[in-house]
Formats: structure tokens, C-alpha cells, sequence
């Protein structure tokens, strides 16, 4: 499916190449800044490693790892968001809200390219998981 301004899904409006590209090199580039910070992290985890120590040490290094430990699920999270945003790219089917099948926003879409909803497909959504955290 080309995705140009011509052309349409479902009677809307399709996601501009340029807007594709300029999101493509946006998750690319987080994806990089992930990886490095993951990198770094490590790095840092694996200096303050030193055995031995008073207890405080021990506690500071055992803090350390449990940060390094949450900040590493969150950037996994977030990585898992960007590929799968960089295989719709592939697929021919970024930048279509999930919920509503219509075009995400293009300001929605440069702010958060790998969102899998648009602003209207965000509010159903949450007004789902509401109704049904109730009861």
C-alpha cells in the first residue's frame, strides 16, 4: 500500500512519505539513544562492582542495580514500541490508529512516531480501560 497524500485507507486520508521518512529517522535515532543509554548504564553498573565494602556500600551498589534494573525494563518497553513502530513502517500500516483505522495525526505522530493510536483512538481506549477497571 503506497502511503501518499493522494492515495486513501478506507475513505481517510493516507500518511504522507515525507511524514513516514521524518518519523522513520525519529525512531531510529531514539532507538540509537536507548541502546546507548542502556550501554552506558552498564558501563557505570559494572564500574561500582568492586567487591567488599561496608554495608552502606553494599546497599548503594544493591540500589544501583535494582535503578539499573527498572531503567532497563522501561527502555525494553519502550524498544519493543519502537520496532514494532519501525515493522508497521515495513508493513505498509504506520501511522493508522488501531482503534479507529483512521490516519493519526501527523502533530500526534512527529511528537510520539511510535504511538499505536490517534488522539480519538487514545480516548476510547482509556474510557475502556476504565469501564472495565470498575468492575
Amino acid at each position: 500500500m503506497a502511503l501518499t497524500l493522494e492515495g486513501t485507507r478506507g475513505g481517510n486520508m493516507a500518511i504522507s512519505e515525507k511524514l513516514v521518512t521524518e518519523c522513520r529517522a525519529k525512531l531510529l535515532q531514539s532507538k540509537q539513544d536507548i541502546l546507548n543509554r542502556v550501554k552506558e548504564a552498564r558501563l557505570n553498573l559494572d564500574q561500582n562492582e568492586e567487591k567488599g565494602g561496608d554495608e552502606g556500600d553494599q546497599t548503594v551498589r544493591v540500589l544501583a542495580e535494582q535503578e539499573f534494573l527498572s531503567m532497563h525494563e522501561r527502555m525494553r518497553g519502550q524498544l519493543m514500541e519502537i520496532e514494532s513502530a519501525l515493522a508497521r513502517i515495513e508493513g505498509g500500516t504506520f501511522g493508522y490508529c488501531e482503534e479507529t483505522e483512521e490516519a493519526i495525526e501527523p502533530e500526534r505522530l512527529r511528537a510520539i512516531p511510535w504511538t499505536r493510536l490517534s488522539i480519538e483512538g487514545a480516548e476510547i481506549r482509556e474510557s475502556m480501560n476504565k469501564r472495565y477497571a470498575r468492575g
